[in-house]
């Protein structure tokens, strides 16, 4: 059985840092692309950033770019996100999400098999 399970998220200022960390377990990490994907209140589920299999490419969405850094270490079955100069707008529910990919990865929420429960961020002004 697999588990996508987030961990990290809570209440920050503006202008401060998190780190968010994704742990999976049940299939074999190093095969799967992996993703942080954000919905908030009223809005449709965004992809944040990916990154490939082994690491070695990442993509970021423009809202997000220059201030978050995604990671993984593949032996230890756990992706990070990275969150520094927090806005406002960055307040959502992240979630971390997994698929069987190659050497590149893609934001499309369809590409992925696997969605943990979310984590919650919220960043006050």
């Amino acid at each position: 059985q697999v588990q996508v399970v987030e961990s990290g998220g809570g209440l920050v200022q503006a202008g401060g840092s998190l780190r968010l960390s994704c742990t999976v377990s049940g299939l074999t990490f190093a095969a799967y692309t992996m993703g942080w994907f954000r919905q908030a209140p009223g809005r449709e589920r965004e992809g944040a950033s990916c990154i490939a299999r082994s690491g070695g490419s990442a993509l970021y969405a423009d809202s997000v770019k220059g201030r978050f850094t995604i990671s993984r270490n593949n032996a230890a079955n756990t992706l990070y996100l990275q969150m520094n100069s927090l806005k406002p707008e960055d307040t959502a529910m992240y979630y971390c999400a997994a698929y069987l990919g190659g050497g590149w990865c893609a934001l499309s929420s369809n590409k992925y098999n696997y969605w943990g429960q979310g984590t919650q961020v919220t960043v006050s002004s």
